[in-house]
């Protein structure tokens, strides 16, 4: 795990990646559309810092665009929600589903951009190449069920459930195993539930301390 100091750096890049984004949408909600140094003014960054998070002014307004239709966790999880874990999560992947059915195009764009700096050998720059939007979604659905799993084993759940939850699990579902929609969002189901039965069986909650076994 990473330590502190390293943590915070990234928490902060993720940020100010998302301030970026943010100063977009609210540009292009004015009607016209900004370049890459008027976002970088409107967010309070540099030009530099805007160009080492994204390679040009189409891929942060492509990006900014999909911020919009990504689902809000207090939307999903009002005051009556399900505490049951499996039942949050299953809303949290029926959201995203949906999300991404309506913007296939432009995500398959936004993962061509991120795969092409990865090409081009940008992936060593000390920058996110992607937005983690899935997880914070994970983390609010386990919110009400900390006391279930051990701490270490509730941490390896949530990165096991960014792998199922997401575009990517739906690419491999639509082109890999070419599956209609109905069977890919059984197959989901079920991956969900699995992981979360598997992170049960590793131990319930027990205090602050960390298992060294996950």
């Amino acid at each position: 795990m990473a330590d502190p100091a390293t943590r915070t750096r990234g928490n902060q890049k993720q940020r100010t990646r998302k301030d970026l984004l943010q100063a977009a949408s609210r540009l292009m909600k004015q009607g016209h559309k900004p370049s890459l140094e008027e976002v970088a003014a409107e967010a309070m960054v540099s030009r530099a810092t805007a160009y080492r998070h994204f390679p040009s002014v189409d891929a942060l307004l492509l990006e900014a665009s999909l911020d919009v239709d990504t689902p809000d966790a207090g939307t999903l999880f009002s005051a009556r929600a399900s505490a049951d874990p499996v039942a949050r999560l299953l809303r949290v992947d029926a959201a995203l589903h949906d999300m991404i059915l309506a913007n296939e195009v432009p995500l398959r764009m936004m993962l061509a951009h991120s795969l092409e700096r990865v090409a081009k050998g940008e992936a060593g720059v000390d920058v996110p190449l992607r937005q983690n939007r899935r997880t914070p979604l994970i983390e609010a659905a386990l919110e009400s069920a900390h006391d279930q799993f051990r701490p270490a084993a509730l941490d390896t759940l949530t990165q096991a459930l960014a792998l199922v939850i997401g575009t990517e699990a739906m690419l491999v579902c639509k082109d890999v195993l070419q599956l209609d929609d109905a069977r890919t969002r059984k197959v989901k189901r079920w991956a969900i539930r699995a992981l979360v039965d598997a992170a049960r069986r590793s131990g319930g909650g027990g205090g602050n301390q960390r298992s060294p076994s996950l």
